[in-house]
C-alpha cells in the first residue's frame, strides 16, 4: 500500500520563504500540518464586526513569501467562503509571491452542473472567484465531482485521503481480504471504491442509486457477490446521511452485520448523527478536513488526520517536486 512519508527533519527552516496561515474554519488541522513540517503557523487576526462582516489582517510581513493558507469551507459554509476570499485579498494586497489556497473541503462541490433548468453551477462561481482574487494554486482533497478541477485555468491538485483511511482497515484480523468486500454507494464512487478495493486486495461491489432530492435516495440494485460478507462503503462525504440509509439494502442481499464505512468529509448534520445510532452500523472512519466540535463527536466515528498528506504537498510544491504520489488520478 502506497504509505504518506513524513517531510525530513529540517527539510524546512525559519528562513526559508514559505509562511503557512489558518483560517478559522479548522485550527487544529493547520496546527498538526504545521508540527509535520517542523514549523509554526503564521499570525492573522480573523474577527467578526457587530453587524456579521468578517475583518482580516496579516500580522506579519509577507512580501515576496510563499504563501499557503488552510481552510476547509465547512458549516458555516459562507462564512468560511468569505473569510478564505478576504485572506486571498489581503495577501494578494500585502505582495505575497504565491498564495496557495488549501480547500480539504471543497464548497459546493455538489453543484457542479445543471441537474434542473435554471440553476447556478455554483461550484464554477467559487473556482472562477478564486482565480479573479489571485490565487497560484488550489489544492483540495477527494473532491465530489472530479471534473472542477476543470472549471480553473491555475495548477489544481487534487489530493486523496484514500491512502490514509484505507490504512485503517489494512492488516486489522476484523477485515480479511477473502471476508470482506469494498462497496461504491453509487456508479460515480466506483472508480474511487475500486482504487480502496486495489489496495487493500479485496472485491468491489456496486449498489446502483437514484437520488430523489438533496436529502434522499433509493437504491434499485447490488451488484457483486457480498453473501456473508463484511462491507466497507466507501464515499467521499457524508452530510445527511442518505448512505446510511442503503445498507439495509446490502443487508437484504447476505451482507454481514454491521456495516462499516470509509468517508472522507465529516459534514454529519444531525440526520446523519441520529442515524449512526442504529445497530447495523459498526463504525464510520473518516478523516479531519472538517473539525468537528464535542457535540458531533459520536461513539462509533474514527478520525483519521491527513495532516501529513498536506504537509507533503506544501513541502512538494514549495521545493518544486512533484505531488503526483499524492493525487487523486481516476
Amino acid at each position: 500500500m502506497n504509505q504518506v512519508v513524513a517531510v525530513p527533519a529540517g527539510a524546512i527552516n525559519r528562513n526559508d520563504d514559505i509562511r503557512l496561515f489558518s483560517g478559522s474554519a479548522n485550527r487544529p488541522l493547520a496546527e498538526a500540518v504545521a508540527a509535520e513540517l517542523g514549523i509554526e503557523l503564521s499570525a492573522v487576526n480573523i474577527s467578526k464586526l457587530p453587524d456579521g462582516e468578517i475583518h482580516v489582517q496579516i500580522s506579519e510581513l509577507v512580501r515576496h513569501q510563499d504563501i499557503f493558507i488552510i481552510q476547509p469551507c465547512s458549516p458555516n459554509v459562507n462564512d468560511m467562503l468569505v473569510e478564505l476570499m478576504l485572506l486571498i485579498d489581503a495577501f494578494r494586497r500585502a505582495s505575497a509571491w504565491r498564495i496557495n489556497v488549501i480547500i480539504p473541503y471543497f464548497p459546493y462541490a455538489r453543484q457542479d452542473r445543471m441537474a434542473r433548468g435554471r440553476e447556478a453551477v455554483s461550484a464554477k462561481v467559487v473556482a472562477r472567484t478564486l482565480e479573479m482574487l489571485g490565487v497560484t494554486r488550489v489544492m483540495y482533497v477527494d473532491i465530489h465531482a472530479l471534473q472542477i478541477q476543470g472549471f480553473f485555468d491555475l495548477p489544481v491538485d487534487p489530493l486523496t485521503a484514500m491512502p490514509v483511511l484505507a490504512g485503517y482497515f489494512q492488516d486489522d484480523p476484523r477485515f480479511r481480504p477473502e471476508e470482506t468486500v469494498i462497496v461504491a454507494p453509487d456508479l460515480g464512487r466506483a472508480r474511487l471504491a475500486g482504487k480502496y478495493a486495489e489496495q487493500l486486495g479485496m472485491p468491489l461491489v456496486i449498489m446502483n442509486k437514484s437520488r430523489l432530492d438533496f436529502e434522499h435516495t433509493t437504491t434499485a440494485a447490488v451488484v457483486g457477490d457480498i453473501e456473508d460478507k463484511t462491507a466497507i462503503i466507501i464515499d467521499d462525504m457524508i452530510a445527511g446521511g442518505s448512505v446510511l440509509d442503503q445498507i439495509p439494502a446490502l443487508l437484504a442481499v447476505g451482507a454481514r452485520s454491521p456495516v462499516y464505512l470509509s468517508i472522507t468529509h465529516p459534514v454529519l448534520l444531525p440526520s446523519a448523527l441520529e442515524r449512526l445510532n442504529r445497530d447495523y452500523i459498526a463504525e464510520l472512519v473518516t478523516t479531519d478536513t472538517i473539525y468537528l466540535p464535542r457535540e458531533k463527536r459520536h461513539p462509533k466515528i474514527r478520525i483519521q488526520s491527513i495532516a501529513r498528506t498536506l504537509a507533503q504537498a506544501v513541502y512538494y510544491i514549495h521545493s518544486g517536486e512533484s505531488v503526483g504520489s499524492l493525487l487523486r488520478l481516476l
